[in-house]
Order: C-alpha cells, then sequence, then structure tokens
C-alpha cells in the first residue's frame, strides 16, 4: 500500500502521556473518591440501575496493582459516528494491556455493538494496530449505530465474551453508545457475568461533556477542519464581494461545534440553537434578524457574507420542535400504519386528522421538500435525521422573500446570492489533532487501568486539559451519573444526558459580546490547516472553547 508523506509521519508519532501514565502499569491503581448520584430522576435511575448506581469517583494514583499483570482478554468496540482519534483509543489500550502482560489478547468487535451481538470479531495484534495509530476513521474494525436492550442481545453479548475468553469490554462512543455499556455493565453484574464494562467519550458534536468530562474526543479535530475550510470561504467571500455563504454544520442536537467555529473564525453570522430557544424565537424572527444583517450589510456597499447555521436550528425553533416531537412520538406509535402509505400525499392526508391544529399549521406552512425531508427515514432512536433536513435552504429562500419585501418598500437594494455549504462528514475521519491523538490515547491507556482495576459501568475520563498533556489527571466516573430519563420511541427511558451550549458560560459569552462587532466589520479569521509539526502553541493548543471554560 502506497502512503502519504503526513501518513508516514504520523505512524511514527508518540503520542503525550499524563506523568501518571508514564510508569509500570503495574505501579498504578483506581483509588476511590466521592460517592455519585445523577444529576436528576435520581429514583427513576436508580431502579434501574441498582448495581451500578452511587458508585464512586476514582482517580488514577501511584500504588501497587498486581491485577494489571494478569494475562487477559478485553473486547473493544467502535460505536456511533466516525470521530477523529479512535484508533489512538485502540492503540493506548492495546499497549497498556500488553504493557501488562504481553500474553494479553484485544479482540476488536466489526460493525459496531451488532458485531458483539453476532459474535464477529478478530484479534487485534501489534501488526494491525500499528498500521492505524494516529490516523483518522474507524476502519480498523468498523462501526454501527445498534441498541443494546433486549434479554437476548445481552445473553448473545456475555456469550460471545466468553466463547472469545473476554473478561472486560471496552465501548467507544457517544451519549447513546455509552448508554449501551451502562445497560450491559449493569446486566452483566445482575447476571452474575465476570465483564467489566468500561466506555470511552466519542463524539464530534461536543455535548457529551460534564463537570468531569471536559470535552469529548473529535471535538477537537473536527472543529479545527471546519474552521480552516469556514476560514478559506471568508477569504473568498472577502475576495469575490458578491455571495453570501450559508454553512451548515453538523451537530445533532447542541450547538458547540458552530459556537466554537464562529470563535476561531468571527464570522459575519452564527447562529446558536440553544438562544434561539430560550428566546422562543420563530422561524419568522430568525428569517428577519438574518434579513436585517443583510440589509445592513448592503448599505455598506457589502453583499456578501458569511453565515454559520447548527444542524439542529429547526428543533429548537419552538413551532417546529413542538411538531418534530409531535411527528416522533406519532411516527413511535403507529409505524407500520405510516410505513404503507406510499407517497407524500398519502402521508400528509394521514397526518391532517393526527397532528395538533398548531403543528400542523406549522408543518403546512413548510415547503414540500422540507416537509418530505421531516418525515424520511428515522434515526435508530426513532426521532427525526436533522441532517437531512436543509435548514440552510429554507432559511435562504425565506430571507430572499424577505429582501423583495424590503426593496418593494424601498428599504433594500442590495443583491443576495446566496451559496450552500454542509460540513459534516469533511472532520469525521480527519488526521487527528496532536491534541486527540494525545488524549486518546491517554484515553485508551486509561480504560485499560480501570478494567484491570475491576471498575465496571466507569467511563475513562482525562481531566486537566487545557495544561500540558504531563499535567493531565487521568480516571474514571460512573456512567449512572450522567443520566436522565428521556422519551425514546414513545417510552420513558434512562439515557446520558446530552450537553447544550451553556448560554451563561464563558464560551458563549465571549461569542455574544464580539457578535455585533463581526457581523458589520469583517473581522474574519483565518486559522488555517491543523498543524502537526511545530512549537506546541501552534501545535499543540485545545479548542477556544475548552481553554475558556477551564481559565
Amino acid at each position: 500500500m502506497e502512503y502519504s508523506a503526513l501518513q508516514k509521519a504520523r505512524y511514527g508519532y508518540s503520542p503525550k502521556l499524563p506523568g501518571i501514565l508514564r510508569g509500570d502499569v503495574a505501579a498504578i491503581l483506581t483509588k476511590a473518591g466521592r460517592p455519585t448520584e445523577a444529576a436528576s430522576a435520581r429514583a427513576e435511575i436508580k431502579a434501574a440501575f441498582p448495581k451500578t448506581y452511587g458508585m464512586p469517583e476514582v482517580e488514577l494514583a501511584a500504588g501497587s496493582n498486581p491485577q494489571a499483570r494478569e494475562r487477559r482478554g478485553v473486547g473493544v468496540v467502535l460505536s456511533g459516528g466516525q470521530a477523529p482519534g479512535g484508533h489512538n483509543v485502540i492503540a493506548g489500550l492495546f499497549d497498556a494491556l500488553k504493557a501488562g502482560n504481553p500474553d494479553s489478547q484485544l479482540v476488536g468487535f466489526l460493525g459496531g455493538p451488532q458485531g458483539i451481538v453476532d459474535g464477529k470479531s478478530i484479534e487485534l495484534t501489534a501488526a494491525i494496530v500499528d498500521g492505524y495509530r494516529n490516523t483518522g476513521g474507524f476502519e480498523i474494525i468498523g462501526s454501527g449505530r445498534t441498541k443494546l436492550e433486549t434479554p437476548d442481545q445481552f445473553e448473545k453479548a456475555a456469550s460471545a465474551c466468553k466463547r472469545l475468553g473476554l473478561s472486560a469490554l471496552v465501548v467507544v462512543g457517544g451519549d447513546d453508545s455509552n448508554t449501551n455499556a451502562a445497560v450491559l455493565a449493569e446486566h452483566f453484574l445482575a447476571s452474575g457475568e465476570p465483564i467489566t464494562v468500561v466506555g470511552v467519550p466519542k463524539t464530534i458534536d461536543g455535548d457529551l461533556k460534564n463537570a468531569q468530562i471536559e470535552t469529548s474526543f473529535g471535538f477537537d479535530t473536527a472543529t479545527k477542519t471546519y474552521a480552516e475550510l469556514i476560514g478559506n470561504i471568508e477569504r473568498d467571500a472577502g475576495s469575490a464581494k458578491k455571495y453570501w455563504h450559508f454553512v451548515k454544520l453538523m451537530g445533532r442536537s447542541a450547538s458547540h461545534i458552530a459556537l466554537e467555529c464562529a470563535l476561531q473564525t468571527r464570522p459575519n453570522l452564527a447562529i446558536i440553537s440553544e438562544e434561539v430557544e430560550r428566546k422562543r424565537q420563530t422561524l419568522a424572527e430568525v428569517v428577519e434578524e438574518i434579513a436585517g444583517l443583510v440589509a445592513k450589510r448592503a448599505e455598506a456597499g457589502d453583499n456578501f457574507g458569511v453565515a454559520l447555521i447548527p444542524e439542529g436550528l429547526i428543533e429548537f425553533i419552538p413551532e417546529f420542535g413542538r411538531l418534530i416531537a409531535e411527528i416522533n412520538e406519532l411516527l413511535a406509535r403507529s409505524a407500520e400504519a405510516f410505513a404503507a402509505l406510499s407517497d407524500l400525499e398519502g402521508q400528509l392526508a394521514w397526518l391532517r386528522g393526527k397532528l395538533s391544529a398548531e403543528a400542523f399549521a406549522a408543518f403546512s406552512a413548510l415547503p414540500r421538500e422540507i416537509q418530505a425531508q421531516l418525515l424520511s427515514d428515522r434515526d435508530p432512536h426513532g426521532n427525526v435525521q436533522v441532517s437531512h433536513i436543509e435548514t440552510e435552504k429554507l432559511l435562504t429562500a425565506m430571507v430572499g422573500e424577505r429582501l423583495e419585501a424590503l426593496a418593494a418598500e424601498g428599504k433594500y437594494s442590495g443583491k443576495f446570492s446566496p451559496l450552500h455549504h454542509f460540513f459534516g462528514y469533511e472532520g469525521r475521519c480527519a488526521f487527528p489533532s496532536n491534541f486527540d491523538a494525545d488524549y486518546c490515547y491517554s484515553l485508551g491507556y486509561c480504560a485499560f487501568l480501570l478494567l484491570a482495576g475491576g471498575r465496571t459501568g466507569y467511563m475513562a475520563v482525562v481531566r486537566g486539559l487545557s495544561t500540558p498533556a504531563e499535567q493531565w489527571k487521568p480516571g474514571g466516573i460512573p456512567l449512572t451519573t450522567m443520566m436522565d430519563m428521556e422519551e425514546r420511541h414513545g417510552k420513558k427511558k434512562a439515557v446520558i444526558k446530552k450537553a447544550l451550549v451553556d448560554l451563561a458560560g464563558k464560551p458563549f459569552k465571549a461569542f455574544a459580546e464580539k457578535r455585533v462587532e463581526w457581523s458589520v466589520a469583517n473581522h474574519y479569521l483565518y486559522p488555517g490547516a491543523i498543524q502537526y509539526f511545530g512549537p506546541p502553541e501552534v501545535c499543540d493548543q485545545p479548542t477556544i472553547t475548552l481553554r475558556l471554560e477551564r481559565s
């Protein structure tokens, strides 16, 4: 196989580890700290997870840990969407496992959680792992989105682990994937299966975080990748001076990616979904805000600009949030009846008598193509796939109509030429930044020490991430601490809660302080490509979000 020069150089990169992880793994133990509770719905979550609820936080500390020397089999699964650094989690796990006992085995389940159920796996050897170090993607074993929630799935998972001689399973994924991990850990304990389950926080969306998880891996690389592209677009916009660029950014619900990219590039407009929801802005009000900015810039002769749109925006606009919630609940209850309808006309007639009058009015006001996107295939959790909704095109169409009305009133004389972009898959498999390469390798190492300490139902965490890697503090927190009750397929379930943008937090406040200035003046920043070689202040810096939150 041919490799680029960058590939060859990245294979040789040695990730930086926290000081505590640089010694003998048998001299590092898991030290119990304070007991924990869920942030809300404690009684319901405790009832759902009686074996794993209330466990203490743990930190890694110097001490004797002979269990790390035991020969063991460990399984690993990549779950959910790809995120830069996943291969380094596996590399860190592999290296720590082999450092404990060279005869230990690491087994990768193929194709995500379904690979556990089907027992499809491959032994991960040094030759295999070395071919993926410091690279993007999940190619090494693939991924998937299967939910583990039935007794039959649990039994098959346990059988697969026992057949392969595995005493532990590491689940690398986001909030839903780590809900899988929590359920598996609880089931294995309740049924007496001696299989330890440890989770690792992954998602480019940045919504798997809390007081203990400072950031999910992949967020750093993805936002830097998108910011490079946005900066290039800003440079082009300022050069051509004739296009408005509307950039939709990946992020299923939360606007962390849009906020971080705004901080890195200073666009003329960045909508933050959580603020739209707090202000209870209607779609018409969002359109009015955008049209007003376009008109104001046109007065200065600037018939161009850059606007960032979060992927999940439409769910945060109150009338559409209610509409989508009703559609989700309705289709969860009547999936077969809806599936039998062959065209959009039949679907609309079916919906008319089942949605509330308010929801149906909001639905009817949308263009047909947006209506079809709202009714398209659901995600594995029964929800609208917001990435399929072309929100940026809906907004520009309505902004264009509003500008025509303003022109007729003599309040606008510019030219509005919108262009559309959607940055999503471009960032999920990029070469991980030095930060993500280091962070993920540390998470893999930490996951081994948690399972070696018998800490089941835990998430591997590394804290102090705004400091140099030497000072990072690895440990573990119980998965149940992050849970809340959420409606799925029409029923309440205990799931790991998504973290939305904190409008009282430092990153949003920093953005809000400057956005009016950025809107009318062209203070664009051009981050350029991710740098892998050079001084730490160029190559190793974490996101602006993380630096502000931890300052």
